[in-house]
């Protein structure tokens, strides 16, 4: 899959964005697993029958939980080995730190999450692999950092890395420019962090399955119910986290967002990823002026 660059570009000209991970065939394949698994694990409580075992089942969500690990390590390890050097190591380990650093500064107050806009700056200039891998690594070291491991960890990291992917994706990467493209990330961002409270909301809703309240998961209930019953539970129980998140989002993205991204656009091209590697001395392939008699 083509990132945008030129071909035969350096990646350094405003032409030309290099990207340090790139989407093969096998980091596709790979990421398309996981986000397959990653909509089973958190659709089950809408999707599965309810004749079936899956929807009475109380191990199911542990069961998820101990099978997306797996499947992120897969997708990560795939996307870095067919992309990532150590130039781009560098970055990503930089930017996953500011993002677990950035993450507990709001935490518990009214869902205020700062580390949203540079993730979604940071996936729109780097590209979808790049923004996967950073998403669901800064959520995972944000979680040791703050004491936030448990069964929902995995699905906070795969969730993140669709948020980073998604800015990947967005169109006009290497023409839309300025206020234009801010307001973009800026409506990105509300959608994607109020969504990330949504998606998030399904594995943990079937937990308060024996509370017996009426909004209670029940398998048994034909499904225009359980979306009745899940509305309900997003708007009790996150729907106030959600809104300050996608607004401070906003804020910050119309803000500081022209800086950020100016400033890793401008290290991406000084560490010029894609740029071809040569030893001093030793020409480059089809250079002929190594050879006089050529």
């Amino acid at each position: 899959m083509s990132d945008g660059t030129v071909p035969g570009g350096s990646g350094t000209g405003t032409g030309a964005r290099a990207r340090p991970v790139r989407l093969g065939p096998r980091s596709v394949a790979a990421l398309a697993l996981v986000s397959a698994v990653g909509v089973a694990a958190f659709g089950w409580p809408l999707l599965a029958d309810s004749a079936s075992g899956l929807a009475h089942s109380g191990d199911a969500p542990w069961l998820f939980a101990l099978l997306m690990p797996l499947l992120l390590a897969v997708a990560v390890a795939t996307v870095a080995d067919t992309g990532l050097g150590a130039k781009a190591v560098a970055m990503l380990g930089v930017l996953a730190a500011a993002g677990a650093a950035l993450r507990p500064l709001g935490a518990g107050t009214a869902g205020l999450e700062p580390m949203f806009f540079l993730m979604v700056l940071s996936g729109r200039v780097l590209g979808p692999g790049f923004g996967f891998v950073l998403g669901a690594l800064s959520m995972f070291a944000s979680a040791l950092l703050t004491g936030g491991v448990g069964p929902w960890m995995p699905f906070q990291m795969l969730t993140m890395g669709w948020v980073a992917m998604g800015a990947g994706l967005l169109p006009g990467p290497h023409r839309l420019r300025g206020r234009a493209e801010l307001a973009m990330l800026a409506a990105y961002g509300a959608v994607a962090a109020v969504l990330y409270g949504v998606v998030m909301n399904l594995q943990g809703w079937p937990y308060i399955t024996g509370m017996a309240t009426g909004i209670s998961h029940v398998p048994d209930d034909p499904l225009e119910v359980k979306l009745a019953k899940f509305a309900a539970y997003v708007l009790a129980t996150s729907l106030g986290w959600d809104l300050p998140r996608a607004l401070l989002t906003v804020v910050l993205t119309l803000t500081l967002g022209g800086a950020v991204l100016r400033a890793l656009r401008r290290a991406t091209r000084r560490a010029a990823f894609d740029a071809p590697r040569a030893f001093p001395g030793t020409p480059f392939e089809g250079d002929k002026s190594g050879n006089p008699d050529e």
